[in-house]
C-alpha cells in the first residue's frame, strides 16, 4: 500500500496537471458512473492529501474563482453544498496512470515519464503510449487512449487523461463528510500542522497498545506504512513491543520530528530511503541490497548496521514487523 508520502506526490501531480480547468470525467467500468456525471464540466480545485487519503474538490464554473483558495482542514468555512468532493484511497491494489501530450507532461513534479503512482513508493508520472495517437515531438494532434475496462474514473483535458484503477475507495462526499473524515484521522507528519506534535505525543503515551501498532493506526498518526514504522522507530530507538504509555514524552516527540523528516524527504525524492548517513555500507552489501536503503525493513537475520546485533523479524496485527533487539530498547 502507497504510504503518506505517494499520496502528498499525487496531489501534487493533480495539481500540476488539472487544477483550475473544467474536467470532462467518467467511468468506464461504470462503478463510478453516478459520481463521474456529478463530476463532469466541473472546475478542479487544489487536491489535498491527509495522511493516505486524496481528496479532491470540484466546483461549478460559475464559482471556480471565488472559491480557489482554501484548505481542507477548514472545511468549515467552505459551506454546503459546494464544493463537491471526491476522496480516494488507493488501498493495497489502486494506482493512477497518466497520459498526454507534450503540454501535459510539462510539470517539474512529474519529473520523467514514469507509469503509475500507486502500487509503490517511487513511480510518479506521465505515460506515453506508443501507438496511443501521439509520440513527444511527432507532429500530430494527441488523441487520449480508449481507457481499459477497469477503469474506474478517467479524468481528462484537451492534452491529456488521468485513470484511477484498482481503488480500496472512490467516492464522492460533502464538506460535513469530509470533516468527518479528518476527524477519524491522526495529525499528518508531512503537513505537520501547528499543534500537530502535543497530539501525536498524547495520543501514542495515552493508550497500552505497543507502539509499533500506534505507528501504523492511522487515528494516531495519518500516512505512515510498514517501512517508515520500522526505519523510524529505528532511527529513535525505541523498540516496537513498547506500550506507548512506557515511552518518555521526549522520545515520542523525537519519533514524530523523525517521521516529518523522512517522509518530507519522501515527497521531494519519491523513495523511501531512511538509513542513516553514518550508517551506509561505502558499497553494495552482496546478498544485502536493503542495507544501501534501510537499516531493519526486509533485513531480517542480517546484522544490524550500529551495534552487530541481528535483524529481528515477528507479525504485529497482520503485518510484517522489522527490529533491531540490540539498538531498540
Amino acid at each position: 500500500m502507497p504510504e503518506g508520502h505517494s499520496i502528498h506526490r499525487l496531489a501534487a501531480t493533480l495539481n500540476e496537471l488539472f487544477t483550475g480547468t473544467a474536467l470532462r470525467t467518467s467511468s468506464p467500468q461504470g462503478r463510478f458512473s453516478d459520481g463521474a456525471r456529478l463530476l463532469d464540466g466541473q472546475v478542479m480545485l487544489p487536491a489535498q492529501a491527509w495522511g493516505k487519503h486524496l481528496f479532491v474538490p470540484f466546483v461549478p464554473r460559475n464559482l471556480a474563482h471565488e472559491l480557489s483558495e482554501y484548505d481542507a482542514a477548514e472545511v468549515g468555512a467552505l459551506g454546503s453544498p459546494v464544493p463537491t468532493w471526491l476522496q480516494v484511497h488507493l488501498g493495497l491494489y489502486g494506482a493512477w496512470t497518466f497520459q498526454g501530450d507534450e503540454t501535459f507532461a510539462k510539470s517539474t513534479s512529474v519529473g520523467a515519464p514514469r507509469r503509475k503512482i500507486g502500487e509503490g513508493d517511487d513511480v510518479v508520472g506521465v505515460d506515453y503510449v506508443p501507438g496511443a495517437g501521439y509520440e513527444p515531438g511527432a507532429d500530430t494532434v494527441w488523441e487520449p487512449p480508449a481507457p481499459r475496462d477497469t477503469v474506474r474514473l478517467r479524468i481528462e483535458t484537451e492534452h491529456g487523461v488521468g485513470d484511477l484503477t484498482g481503488p480500496n475507495q472512490c467516492r464522492i462526499i460533502d464538506a460535513l463528510e469530509l470533516e468527518r473524515v479528518l476527524n477519524r484521522l491522526g495529525p499528518d507528519p508531512i503537513r505537520n500542522d501547528p499543534g500537530d506534535r502535543a497530539e501525536f505525543i498524547a495520543r501514542v503515551r495515552g493508550r497500552r497498545m505497543a507502539v509499533g501498532a500506534l505507528v501504523m493506526d492511522q487515528s494516531v498518526a495519518a500516512g505512515p506504512g510498514n517501512i517508515y514504522r520500522a526505519e523510524c522507530l529505528f532511527r529513535t530507538g525505541i523498540h516496537p513491543y513498547r506500550p506507548g504509555a512506557r515511552v518518555s514524552e521526549k522520545r515520542v516527540g523525537e519519533l514524530w520530528d523523525d517521521l516529518v523528516l523522512t517522509m518530507r524527504d519522501g515527497v521531494k525524492t519519491g523513495k523511501i530511503w531512511t538509513l542513516p548517513e553514518e550508517l551506509a555500507p561505502a558499497e553494495e552489501i552482496a546478498g544485502d541490497p536493503e542495507a544501501s536503503r534501510w537499516a531493519v525493513y526486509q533485513r531480517t537475520g542480517r546484522t544490524c548496521l550500529r551495534c552487530g546485533s541481528t535483524v529481528k523479524e515477528a507479525e504485529m496485527q497482520g503485518r510484517r514487523l522489522f527490529w533491531c533487539g540490540g539498538c531498540q530498547r
